[in-house]
């Protein structure tokens, strides 16, 4: 449903929203860049997957798998999986980009990451239609420091300290953000529970996994209150 806004000022919203994606995914693809130096991946690689594969959660697991030495059709059934959200993704966006070729829809496709969704989607409902700036903006935003801080950490190598630095825990953190703000009840606090590894939490867990769970819990007793109070009042107002 449209807003009333117009296209201008929409697009300078979503550059707004952009900026402060644009600010983790920077130091996120560091943190990516250094996993893939350990699983022996060459510079080639990197930039590579960052470009074809596009998507945190997947190219984290994968990294991880092989450096362990996972199989490799181990390794693309988990990526799949983590990416299966997707679907999802796509058919939420598909009313606004049905009358488009179906040759640009497909390579609209490739760049549709958790983030650009997000942007566009809401850009898109703001004006009530497809924009295809739009759409770019929020997949560049994400693309160009994504890869660049992949292909810096991946060139700094052991000359950073992951952990003193707190860049270990960047990607779980921007996942976490980006996926508590929809969590609304018990079967979503399970699903953030069971996301975990798509995260880059160990099965351990320990403080990462207590944090996760009480935020998650927090935010969904603060929104059944909410709802409680708004019934509350409407029942008072009748």
């Amino acid at each position: 449903m449209s807003s009333g806004a117009t296209v201008q000022e929409s697009r300078r919203q979503m550059f707004g929203d952009a900026l402060a994606i644009a600010a983790y995914a920077l130091p996120v693809g560091l943190v990516y860049g250094l996993a893939a130096l350990q699983a022996h991946f060459t510079l080639l690689d990197v930039v590579f997957s960052c470009v074809v594969v596009l998507a945190g959660g997947a190219q984290f697991a994968a990294a991880g798998m092989v450096k362990d030495g996972a199989p490799w059709l181990a390794i693309i059934g988990v990526t799949l999986l983590v990416n299966a959200r997707h679907l999802l993704y796509s058919a939420a966006i598909a009313p606004y980009t049905a009358e488009r070729p179906r040759q640009e829809r497909a390579f609209m496709a490739q760049f549709l990451t958790d983030e650009t969704f997000a942007l566009s989607l809401a850009h898109f409902r703001r004006i009530g239609r497809f924009d295809a700036r739009g759409y770019w903006l929020g997949a560049l935003v994400i693309l160009v420091p994504w890869t660049l801080g992949s292909a810096i950490g991946y060139l700094a190598g052991g000359a950073v300290d992951t952990r003193r630095l707190g860049l270990d825990v960047a990607f779980p953190a921007a996942m976490a953000g980006l996926s508590l703000g929809m969590v609304s009840g018990r079967r979503d606090v399970a699903a953030a529970l069971g996301a975990e590894p798509a995260m880059g939490l160990p099965p351990s867990g320990g403080g990462a996994r207590t944090t996760l769970c009480a935020t998650a819990c927090s935010n969904s007793r603060s929104r059944n209150a909410a709802k409680s109070k708004d019934s509350l009042l409407a029942s008072h107002g009748s």
